[in-house]
């Protein structure tokens, strides 16, 4: 089984798709399981994890209607409220779909850098282990160093750190995110998607050999068992022309990896992690 373990869906709203800013032209339309599906044929992928790229209930009902009506997507990754007094019941509620794998927040984005480690924030992720789903880690580089703590605290919760914490690949941000990546990585119930990293590089003039050292830091740290393949479709757009282009920065480095190792990475792990 090969699965794409991270892209998004969208129709196009402008009001409501406002990160998708002046600069991410490729980025204001819709991309839709149609646009999906024969890319993910053509490079002999089974199906996909779909994430949520809106930060509403909304967004859960319209990625678990795609999910119904198109078998190749097999699992979701919603958003909730973990600050609400209505989480409990929320919870309860999402459970009757089995589609539904985990929930992610946009921690990216929030002022406060450390709002994971927030009591009410945390009280809500510790409700997430009796329902058996999944936390998906979005977060830049700079709050890295929070996050060591904030998996600590849940050691029978399954994180995942999408984009590998999205390292500054274009000015050569190694040191201190290697650091606190080793620290994450030491959680045994954390893995890692690789995955976005040809948007955190320079868009035009990356190369692949740019992206080794993290890799290496990443593989080092988690293993071949707790990393998946993520294309980020598709907001690589802005930095890949295609889903080829993108992939070939994956095959050019873990085709020297054994056949067992590459198929965890480019699907088991992911079977493994969202049990699909």
């Amino acid at each position: 089984m090969r699965i794409d373990s991270h892209q998004h869906f969208w129709k196009y709203d402008a009001e409501r798709d406002r990160w998708i800013t002046s600069d991410m032209q490729v980025l204001q339309q819709d991309f839709l399981p149609a646009h999906l599906e024969g890319l993910l044929k053509a490079n002999d992928f089974d199906g996909c994890i779909t994430v949520q790229a809106d930060q509403s209930e909304a967004e859960n009902v319209f990625l678990l209607a795609a999910a119904s009506e198109n078998n190749f997507i097999k699992g979701v990754v919603g958003w909730l409220d973990f600050q609400s007094e209505e989480l409990a019941d929320k919870l309860r509620y999402y459970r009757q779909f089995p589609l539904l794998k985990g929930f992610r927040h946009g921690l990216q984005a929030e002022p406060q850098r450390d709002m994971m480690l927030r009591p009410d924030f945390m009280r809500g992720i510790g409700q997430l282990r009796d329902h058996d789903f999944v936390y998906e880690v979005l977060v830049l580089a700079d709050q890295l160093q929070f996050i060591a703590a904030f998996v600590g605290a849940f050691p029978d919760q399954k994180f995942v750190i999408d984009h590998m914490a999205k390292p500054d690949i274009k000015n050569g941000g190694l040191e201190r995110w290697k650091t606190d990546i080793a620290a994450v990585a030491e959680h045994e119930n954390v893995w890692c998607k690789v995955s976005g990293m040809v948007t955190e590089a320079s868009w035009h003039t990356w190369k692949n050999e740019d992206f080794e050292p993290y890799l290496d830091v990443v593989v080092s740290h988690f293993g071949t068992g707790r990393i998946m393949y993520g294309s980020d479709w598709p907001v690589f757009l802005l930095a890949a022309s295609s889903y080829e282009a993108q992939l070939q920065v994956a095959t050019d480095y873990f085709g020297k990896f054994s056949k067992s190792e590459q198929a965890a990475f480019y699907g088991l792990n992911a079977k493994e992690f969202y049990t699909l």
